[in-house]
């Protein structure tokens, strides 16, 4: 049984209690029965001076709202606008490598030198169909010399032309492919150079000379074929993925400041700033991803260290702030009593905000510095429209 329900009961037993009082009060009338009448006068709930409740009553006053803020939680991994994952295009052996972990690269730089019978397939291939380019423009050059000494056809002139122009689709097509790959026909040998394609740092690496590598590794299910050879990148600017609940997603904009701290640096903040809100709620969790730029100038924030984050809501902060214990939604509707003092009760339905930390913010309906009671509001509630509905 949830609490709110078993508040409920206990205020209608009160109830109860209070009107068989006043049901007996009415049967047998004596002396005093002024003094512990409940009435309603419009809004506002009357208790006698004497009634117990108005000894028992507690409240406090309403403050004005701070701005909201929240703590969110996640992780920190690589900024992939400024990282790379870098595999073979092409299958072979692993000859040589060049780079290790933590030194820095530029783009171009070669990585490692992998043995590839398809790599020197592909240089082969680029300087024949340039050869036969070479050759076929001669033919039609001459074809069309003879041409017009009346020595060929009209159609051996066109038959070279369309040759031609067949050579240097074929040579097209090989000098892309080998320039796909970084290279050129300068030289012919089966040794591929894996370039680096950004500049950065060499943050992991899975290679190691003999290896077989393959072109469609990146492809592959199991994890340990899936890993890339190198990952490069600029660990100076790192993401942190945070998890945000769903009822805060109002409180949040792209573009709002972060502070973020590190389980391996407590005693630390870093300034972040949120750069996106993910387009899904989770099923599970009914949590929304928000990515946030987090500097890290001095390399003491790592990919994978756990982190917390305090946001401030990005809505504007206005109304009041009471103790929740003072809010009673009933129906679709959110009622307050303000103590007016000498047992007047004005019962108030007030907007209300998100609810943190015991504490709920009322967009209107109350006043800063008013007092609303903090105890036995279900019961009042009852009271009031019990008292109404006899009046």
């Amino acid at each position: 049984m949830s609490a709110q329900r078993f508040h409920a009961k206990i205020a209608r037993a009160m109830l109860l209690f209070v009107v068989t009082g006043c049901n007996r009060a009415d049967a047998t009338p004596h002396d005093g029965d002024d003094d512990n009448r409940v009435g309603v006068e419009g809004s506002r709930l009357v208790l006698a001076a004497s009634d117990p409740k108005v000894a028992m009553l507690a409240s406090t006053a309403a403050v004005k709202a701070a701005q909201d803020s929240f703590r969110l939680s996640g992780r920190l991994v690589w900024n992939e606008d400024v990282t790379v994952r870098v595999f073979s295009p092409l299958g072979g052996r692993v000859v040589r490598v060049f780079a290790n972990v933590g030194q820095r690269v530029r783009t171009g730089d070669t990585l490692a030198l992998i043995a590839s019978p398809d790599f020197g397939q592909a240089q082969a291939d680029e300087r024949r169909a340039r050869t036969d380019f070479a050759i076929a423009e001669r033919t039609a050059a001459r074809t069309l010399d003879l041409f017009q000494h009346g020595v060929a056809a009209q159609k051996d002139v066109q038959a070279a032309d369309a040759d031609v122009a067949r050579a240097r689709t074929e040579q097209d097509r090989a000098s892309a492919r080998l320039s796909m790959y970084g290279a050129d026909s300068s030289t012919v040998g089966a040794e591929f150079p894996l370039r680096a394609p950004l500049s950065g740092i060499v943050v992991d690496r899975t290679i190691t000379p003999g290896q077989e590598v393959r072109p469609d590794q990146m492809l592959a299910s199991a994890p340990q074929l899936f890993a890339p050879l190198f990952v490069v990148t600029d660990p100076t600017r790192l993401w942190a993925v945070l998890d945000l609940a769903e009822r805060d997603l109002p409180s949040v904009r792209e573009g709002s400041p972060v502070e973020l701290r590190a389980s391996a640096w407590p005693d630390r903040t870093f300034a972040g700033r949120i750069v996106s809100i993910g387009g899904a709620v989770d099923p599970v969790s009914r949590t929304v991803k928000v990515r946030c730029s987090v500097a890290n100038n001095d390399g003491v924030l790592k990919a994978e260290m756990l982190a917390s984050a305090r946001l401030q809501s990005s809505t504007t902060t206005s109304g009041v702030a009471v103790p929740a214990t003072a809010v009673l939604l009933n129906g679709e509707e959110h009622v307050v009593f303000v103590d007016e003092g000498h047992g007047r009760l004005r019962r108030s339905a007030v907007r209300v905000g998100i609810p943190r930390d015991g504490m709920v913010p009322v967009l209107s309906g109350i006043a800063e510095g008013e007092h609303v009671v903090t105890n036995d509001v279900i019961l009042f509630e009852q009271l009031f429209q019990h008292s109404r509905s006899r009046s």
